[in-house]
């Protein structure tokens, strides 16, 4: 099988249309291919993260919320598939755990720290950014709520996940400086 088909070279892509039960060509500038384009760089980006992190445990969950990206992104493609709210209730626990066992924060924190950290605050910026095209989308058209509650949730868990990193490995959290 060849990877490329050619059909792409003109700016369009297939998506599956529900209704017709057919390929449809749209834009690859559309609303809907933005939001599916936001949630696969904000997954490869988790990628890069579960490559440079050497916790079995912490990898686990984190191929957990590739699942739950790639799940998200076939539902935006138009599968009738579900988004179990019970994904937003896990990262809820974890986040919870996590506020247990860090220092109140009191300032506002630059990003950084070790590689991880750093690049779980690129994940999470990523997940913003996928927010807010999906928020777009839907005001166009219907998107499930629950998506837009686990990526609120994911943002604030990868944020406490950083702060999490860098505390173990005794790097200092950088304060900004008005």
């Amino acid at each position: 099988m060849v990877i490329y088909t050619k059909r792409g070279d003109k700016g369009e892509t297939s998506l599956y249309d529900v209704e017709s039960r057919q390929n449809i060509r749209v834009s690859k500038d559309s609303l809907r291919i933005r939001a599916i384009g936001a949630v696969d760089e904000t997954n490869t980006f988790l990628g890069v993260c579960v490559s440079i992190s050497g916790d079995k445990k912490l990898n686990t969950l984190l191929k957990g919320i590739q699942e739950s990206l790639f799940r998200i992104g076939a539902i935006l493609a138009g599968a009738k598939l579900r988004f179990s709210k019970s994904k937003t209730k896990t990262l809820e626990k974890e986040i919870d755990k996590l506020e247990g066992t860090l220092p109140v924060l009191k300032n506002f924190i630059l990003p950084g720290g070790t590689s991880l950290a750093a690049n779980l605050h690129v994940v999470r910026v990523g997940v913003r950014r996928a927010e807010r095209e999906i928020v777009a989308l839907g005001e166009a058209e219907e998107v499930k709520p629950e998506i837009l509650t686990f990526l609120n949730r994911l943002s604030d868990y990868l944020f406490m996940l950083a702060r999490k990193v860098n505390h173990e490995a005794g790097v200092k959290e950088s304060v900004w400086k008005r």
